[in-house]
């Protein structure tokens, strides 16, 4: 985990992070009629889509994943993760959708969803140092 080596995965187009936080009820009767609420748990997911490739190595590692129910360490950057400075959220994740799409006119896609999970070592925002 202290030195991670990380793999490019470049078969990625339309890549949302998605991360928001529950809420927890912290009502009371002193608050003048109003509803109170704090911040409880984070929690998101890395939705994107790959051209269906079964020859593109990282294609082939997330639909693997995805059989397998294997969790794989990613970072999501918002840039080269070689480049000092670039940040992002770096989790342990399992990937929960694969879905393949077969339109008329256009290549075969996949949309992917990944959340994390369980893991030695919780998500965290991550700084290339």
């Amino acid at each position: 985990y202290g030195t991670p080596a990380w793999n490019e995965i470049p078969n990625v187009k339309d890549l949302n992070k998605n991360f928001e936080t529950s809420e927890a009820d912290v009502t009371t009767r002193g608050n003048n009629g109003w509803e109170a609420t704090v911040p409880a748990l984070n929690r998101g997911s890395i939705d994107f889509q790959m051209v269906y490739d079964t020859a593109d190595a990282g294609f082939v590692a997330i639909r693997d994943a995805y059989l397998n129910k294997t969790a794989v360490e990613y970072a999501v950057m918002d840039g080269d993760i070689t480049v000092s400075g670039k940040q992002g959220l770096r989790a342990t994740c399992m990937v929960i959708n694969f879905s393949i799409t077969q339109n008329l006119e256009e290549a075969v896609t996949v949309d992917v969803s990944i959340k994390p999970t369980y893991a030695a070592n919780a998500p965290s925002w991550y700084t290339v140092p």
